[in-house]
């Protein structure tokens, strides 16, 4: 059924942006509490618009945890397997995850170095996003759970 975006990735986004959302929202909230008002005052002062108010001061700011949300949402999405399962049917359209679980297949026919390895090289990206974005987990995490 194409209308409602099952098998297609585009529904299968729409699914996990939607499922996801809750919880980024709430890191996200906890981390913009723990910024100073001050901030936005002296911009005003100062003379800057909304925008300016937001992307030359805020916005710098909340790159850590906006860092957080982008790494925790890849990777939770990425090693999803009952969603996409569920919404993608076709064999071309599946995700690493539910195209490993293949490799295993009946009782007396697995192939577990095949599976082994297709999980290590997908997990590359995981580990390059996290090596890229690691300055900024910590940070991004512990700031927005204490107001101070």
């Amino acid at each position: 059924v194409p209308s409602f975006g099952l098998n297609a990735h585009g529904g299968l986004i729409l699914v996990y942006l939607g499922g996801a959302l809750g919880i980024n929202t709430w890191l996200m909230k906890g981390y913009f509490d723990s910024i100073p008002r001050d901030l936005d005052e002296s911009g005003r002062i100062d003379g800057a618009s909304n925008w300016q108010i937001f992307w030359r001061i805020l916005f710098p700011l909340v790159r850590p945890i906006l860092a957080v949300v982008a790494i925790l949402t890849f990777i939770a999405t990425y090693n999803d397997y009952i969603i996409a399962l569920t919404l993608l049917k076709d064999t071309n359209e599946q995700t690493l995850a539910v195209g490993l679980n293949l490799f295993l297949g009946d009782q007396f026919s697995q192939e577990w170095g095949v599976f082994a390895a297709g999980a290590l090289l997908g997990a590359i990206p995981v580990v390059v996003m996290y090596l890229l974005m690691q300055d900024y987990i910590v940070g991004g995490l512990t700031a927005g759970s204490v107001k101070g």
